[in-house]
Formats: C-alpha cells, structure tokens, sequence
C-alpha cells in the first residue's frame, strides 16, 4: 500500500512538473527583430525654434518591441531637410572626389533609453553640412525631418518620420581635428604614471606631416620619436584623467622591440635603450614601434619666441622629459594671445638652431622655416626638438 501511495505521489508530481515546465516556455519571451517603432512628433513642432537660442531639442519614442524579450538598444536621431534618408553626411564625406551630395546627417549622440535632448548646436551644423549655405542665404525658416535609428545586435531599424519647424543659422564648417592620444608611464614625463596633465606627466603624439586625416572622424596616425631606456614602461590613453580608454602591449602589431612586462595591464616595456618612434593609427587602435636610426641632436633650451615677446629667443619653454635618466627632448609652455600672432621654436637662446613653418595649430617645424601663424587664444604648446613637430592645443 505504501509503495502504491509512493508510486501514485511521484507520478503526480512528474506530471505537475511537465506542467509547470511547458507553462514557464508558454511565457518566456522571443526576440523578434521588428520593421519600425514609433517616434513621438515633440510638442514645439509647429512652433520656430530658433537653433541659435536653443539648447536642447527634446525628444521621446517608444521602445521598439523585441517580442517582449528584453534588449539594451542604442540610438540615434538622423535628420533630413528633404524627407530622404539615402546618404548620410559621413558617406559624402568619405568621398574624396567630393562628388557624394549626403541628404541627411545622423549625429553623433548616442542615448541608452526612450528620451533623449539633441544638442541644437551639433543639429545647425548638420544642416550646415547638409544644404552648404553660404552666410548670406541662410533662410529664416525651414522645414526639419526627423527619425530615430535603433541599433541592437548589429541589426538596424528605423522609426517613423516627424517634422518640425526650426530657424537655423550659419555655421563656419571645418574637418574634424586630428584624434590625439597621450603617452603615460614610468619612462613618459616625470615618470609618475600621473595622467592627469600635458605640462607634467603625460606627452602627447603629434600629428604627422602629409597624413590624411578622417574629415568627420579626424582618426589617422600621429607619432611621437623620443628616447626610451630599457626596462621603461608605457601606455596609452585618450582622455587626460581617465583611464578606461587605453591602448596597451595588445595593440602592438610588431613586439619585436618590445615585451610585455605586465600581465595584467599590459605595459608596453623597451627591451633596449635608445631612440624610438611610436606610431599610432586611432581608425585601427593599433601602435607600431620602430627604432630612430637619425642622428639625434641635445639642445639646453628650447624657446618661443614671437611678436607676443619681443622675439625673445632666451624665453625658455619648460622640459617635460624628467623622469629618472631622462633625455629631454620634448618642451612644453602656456600661452595666452589677446590677438593673432606669429612665433617659431629657437634652441639654446639665440637664432642659429630655429624651427618655423605655416601650419596652425599643429604641424612640423622646418630649420629656418616661416613664421607660424598663431591664432588669439589660450593654449599648451608642446613641442619635439627631434622631430620639429609641434601642438598648439587649445586650454578650454
């Protein structure tokens, strides 16, 4: 009797189980890939919003429906003056035959849920690069289409068109500037492994003479030649201060000269002292190191002189190669210019060693080479007496 009972409450509960089982697979979500998804006409779309007031244009959407199935999707607003969303400002920029006419651009901000504030500023330079207006014939009103862009799973959807009306203004467009990235390390500056500033503990890599830039992106390489001792060690990082956008030992296509003395971050160590060039190619996030086999000259000082003092060679810039036995050959100041100004890079206080060319704000300085141009601003100056290359970043 008791083995029956046994048997009967187990069968029971297999059955229940099988139940309970097919029930939760009756409810659990299917990730379905929707066609669209509906963005919300905003509120001040009859209105005129004057762009060059403005902030931030608000916008709302509904989250596009995955089937029920949970998904963090990203966005991004496109916006036409035509209705047409064929070519994109990036893909008419990507032409180098200029012959690729874009019809709407989609801007670079990105939102992680179903609201987002368009910045109107990056909106009037989209239609700038857009319709091309030239300064005079920007009109007093226009007609703006606006849709949303949903990326997941590499699979993108797009939501419905709504228009607004907004009054635009002239911007002066310009090719994104060239992506920079600083040097950090025990072998880089004051050798603190710091991060936090071009005048102390970081080096910028230059931007290099004759190399094709990314107009929209501004990615291409930049270098930086110094000396290197052996056993130091470096990195990589983007934003002064931050540490979570690096490069490393990873990213090195050619470790010949270099080992990685870090397992765990990866630092990039010099196995042999000497004279280096490090190239970095930010559209491939990759870092080549070859050795600098040119005859490498030291110079006491490195000044700036110019209008903004007298041409005054004996004003010394500031080395930024301290770290212990360092070579300097990298020089650093700040620079505040009420108007427009023209300067060059002088060694040892006088004029028999100077470096001067056209470019602004960065470019490479050449033996008595022309004045270089320099616009009113504030600005770090950082320049590299092997290379002749040179910085002029703006201070914000």
């Amino acid at each position: 009797m008791k083995n029956i009972f046994k048997s009967t409450l187990l069968l029971f509960c297999s059955v229940c189980m099988f139940v309970a089982c097919s029930d939760d697979l009756d409810h659990n979500p299917t990730l379905v890939m929707p066609s669209s998804f509906t963005l919300n006409t905003p509120a001040y779309a009859q209105a005129q919003t004057d762009l060059a007031t403005s902030t931030v244009l608000p916008f709302t959407w509904s989250q596009p429906n995955y089937g029920g199935f949970p998904v963090a999707a990203q966005y991004q607003m496109q916006f036409s003056l035509t209705n047409s969303f064929k070519t994109s400002v990036a893909e008419a920029l990507a032409d180098e035959t200029g012959q690729t006419v874009a019809d709407y651009v989609m801007l670079d901000q990105i939102y992680n849920s179903c609201k987002g504030d368009v910045d109107a500023a990056l909106l009037a330079k989209g239609l700038e690069q857009i319709a091309g207006w030239k300064e005079s014939e920007v009109p007093s009103s226009v007609k703006i289409y606006a849709r949303l862009a949903s990326d997941y799973a590499n699979d993108t959807i797009y939501s419905n068109v709504v228009e607004f009306n907004a009054i635009p203004y002239y911007v002066e467009l310009k090719d994104a500037a060239p992506i920079i990235w600083y040097l950090v390390g025990d072998c880089i500056a004051d050798g603190s492994w710091g991060n936090s500033s071009v005048t102390k503990d970081l080096i910028p890599l230059f931007p290099i003479a004759g190399e094709e830039y990314d107009k929209a992106t501004g990615t291409g390489k930049i270098s930086y030649t110094g000396y290197f001792p052996a056993g130091g060690q470096f990195k990589l990082v983007q934003t002064p201060g931050d540490w979570n956008t690096q490069m490393n030992y990873t990213n090195v296509t050619d470790a010949a000269l270099v080992d990685d003395l870090d397992g765990d971050n990866h630092n990039i160590g010099i196995k042999t002292a000497g004279y280096y060039t490090v190239t970095v190619d930010t559209k491939a996030n990759s870092i080549s190191i070859e050795a600098y086999t040119n005859d490498v000259k030291k110079f006491s000082t490195v000044g700036l002189p110019g209008g903004h003092n007298g041409w005054d060679a004996t004003s010394a810039m500031t080395a930024l190669e301290t770290f212990a036995s360092a070579e300097n050959h990298v020089w650093v100041t700040t620079l505040d210019l009420d108007a427009d100004n023209e300067m060059k890079f002088a060694a040892d206080g006088d004029w028999a060693v100077n470096w001067g060319a056209t470019d602004f704000p960065f470019g490479t300085g050449v033996q008595d080479g022309s004045n270089i141009p320099v616009t009113a601003g504030s600005y770090t100056v950082v320049f590299n007496d092997i290379t002749g290359q040179y910085m002029f970043i703006a201070n914000e």
